[in-house]
């Protein structure tokens, strides 16, 4: 019998087992884990509190000290705005994103940035060596006197570093390199990843030291590792971008010293991650107007308003079944646009390829967007425009009617203020701002009556016309 499964005394049984690799509860001891499959992994649960015990004791909340927990602003300025002003003491900060984005490039943008105005910070380096670092360092502008740099991936050096360097601000790039002693797996496994977690967490807890922890994503787009590491975190941000465009936006998805619904926006170039304090003239820099397909929608990111161009396209098709592709925009929610206006608009559909993209990278599938969407589709497939000072928002339904988007009244305001004139909106939509004027409509097939320019004459088009030959030439 071995020592573990000999440990059943009552407060064993009390207090349960947990697998190791996996982390699951185990009620008693068993020789494989019912979760992961993983042998002879079980180990008795650590135990709680004694009952009495000061930490264990109730008190009134109204006994409670109110902390205060003002953020230290990093002086990477959309790094700030996404967390509400920067970086809390004491607090630890997950940032997940797919390789290659530019995880490592902005945190050592934000490490410099802390170094030179605020004071020491300690940069844990476990994937790259320290000439790599080096090399980034110096491409970046980035080298300081007072950022250290340590390539030690064992927790036990790097709480080493911590009493000599005394930083203010610690980076672990990534937590899926590190490990404790302990644990027999190696470094990545769920146990250490958990392990190194829990550790790195009660040393920022009890030194006041804000700390941030990069982590890998998996296929799903999940971070990797077991799910407990988001919860023992205060704040998840996700760094996300096409690496094929230059524009990374940094997503809040938990945050306990602020609202999660701030958005930053970067722009990746050869000096690092440049912040775009107008993301909306980034979007629409480079649109050209006049173009049958063309349709801007103010799209809503947590509560910051970025205006995004949808292009579609449409031609015969050439084969049985017509494709429908799409990109930055969801298919399943382009399927359902395309029957409704098949049936309520009267846009014959079936023959043609329909393809629809979110200009510059962007990723807009929100439902506000459904009404830019159909335009768009309708657009390309008559040959008709809207005009060039027009943007769309709206819900559709599956009956046809337009209804209300959430924060109208902020898309429509950045749309003014980027010198917009028109604006399709559903007919229960509030006043727009001065300058703008609101095209109402009730249905898909009054918005698509009323909001284009005749191609060739002054008719109102409808979805039913013959397409022009040179939109679908076959």
């Amino acid at each position: 019998m071995t020592s573990i499964e000999s440990d059943c005394s009552p407060t064993a049984r009390r207090r349960g087992f947990r697998c190791g690799s996996c982390g699951a509860a185990h009620p008693q001891w068993a020789g494989r884990c019912a979760n992961c499959g993983d042998w002879n992994s079980l180990a008795p649960a650590a135990t709680p509190d004694r009952p009495g015990s000061p930490s264990a004791r109730a008190i009134p909340l109204a006994d409670v000290a109110a902390a205060t927990h003002a953020p230290a602003a990093t002086g990477v300025d959309e790094f700030d705005r996404a967390l509400s002003g920067g970086l809390v003491a004491g607090s630890v900060t997950l940032l997940g994103g797919q390789p290659g984005v530019g995880k490592s490039t902005l945190m050592l943008q934000v490490a410099s940035s802390w170094a030179r105005a605020r004071g020491p910070v300690l940069m844990v380096s476990a994937e790259e060596s320290a000439a790599q670092v080096r090399r980034r360092a110096d491409r970046l502008d980035a080298v300081h006197d007072r950022l250290w740099l340590a390539g030690d991936p064992a927790v036990e050096a790097v709480v080493d570093q911590l009493d000599q360097v005394h930083p203010e601000l610690l980076v672990v790039d990534s937590i899926q390199t590190v490990h404790v002693d302990g644990p027999s797996s190696g470094p990545g496994t769920p146990a250490q990843v958990r392990a190194s977690a829990q550790r790195l967490v009660a040393e920022a807890k009890g030194r006041g030291l804000a700390t941030v922890l990069v982590g890998h994503v998996v296929k799903d787009g999940g971070l990797a590792g077991p799910k407990v590491l988001e919860h023992v975190v205060d704040t998840v941000v996700e760094l996300t971008g096409d690496r094929h465009h230059a524009l990374r936006l940094l997503r809040v998805a938990k945050h306990r010293f602020g609202p999660t619904d701030e958005l930053g926006v970067f722009e990746i170039a050869g000096d690092g991650m440049r912040s775009v304090a107008d993301p909306s003239r980034l979007f629409l820099a480079d649109r050209a107007t006049g173009v049958p397909g063309s349709v801007v929608v103010p799209a809503l990111e947590g509560h910051r308003p970025l205006l995004v161009e949808l292009q579609a396209l449409a031609v015969r098709a050439t084969t049985a079944h017509p494709r429908r592709s799409s990109q930055g925009v969801d298919a399943r929610r382009l399927a359902l646009l395309l029957a409704v206006l098949e049936r309520w608009a009267g846009c014959a559909l079936g023959d043609l390829d329909v393809f629809v993209s979110a200009a510059g990278g962007a990723t807009v599938t929100e439902p506000a967007a459904d009404l830019a969407v159909a335009l768009a589709v309708a657009s390309a497939t008559t040959g008709h425009r809207l005009p060039d000072d027009t943007v769309a928002c709206g819900e559709v339904g599956l009956g046809g009617e337009v209804r209300q988007a959430v924060g109208i009244e902020r898309r429509l305001a950045e749309a003014q203020r980027l010198g917009f004139r028109r604006a399709v909106v559903p007919a229960s939509a509030p006043e727009p701002p001065s300058g703008l004027t609101a095209i109402r409509v009730g249905t898909l097939a009054e918005a698509v009556a009323v909001a284009f320019v005749p191609a060739r004459s002054a008719a109102v088009p409808t979805c039913a016309e013959p397409p022009s030959s040179s939109i679908l030439a076959s």
